[in-house]
């Protein structure tokens, strides 16, 4: 006699991973330190477009984010001119904060969440192997 499996293990069995994490959980973590776990997110997982969906946005997202914040700390090296690459900078700092918070909560709502310009890349670059 074949065990059946009641309607919400299915569902779980079905949004996991190959991490073995459920998809949303994964997807929330490839924000959490930026293009960091983005990039160790997206390595790791081999067939949950989900998962690399959002892993790929991170990485593109908070790889440009970091690029910008470094321009800008050279450029705060400039006399007279400096005070204005630290709000700048602050600016971009906050901007992204905010925008790392909203697509935590996305990822983890399961909402495939796609911005103007890195979700298209994401997409493309996201597909499976």
């Amino acid at each position: 006699m074949s065990e059946e499996k009641k309607p919400e293990e299915i569902k779980k069995d079905e949004t996991k991973s190959s991490t073995g994490l459920e998809s949303n959980v994964a997807g929330l973590l490839s924000y959490v330190l930026g293009w960091i776990t983005g990039l160790i997110l997206f390595l790791l997982e081999e067939k949950d477009e989900y998962v690399r969906y959002h892993a790929m946005q991170s990485i593109i997202v908070f790889g440009a984010v970091t690029v910008v914040e470094v321009v800008l700390g050279f450029f705060r090296l400039i006399p007279y001119v400096d005070v204005v690459f630290v709000a700048l900078q602050g600016l971009v700092g906050l901007f992204a904060f905010v925008l790392w918070v909203v697509l935590m909560v996305k990822a983890y709502q399961g909402v495939r969440y796609k911005l103007p310009w890195a979700g298209e890349l994401a997409e493309k670059y996201a597909a499976k192997k």
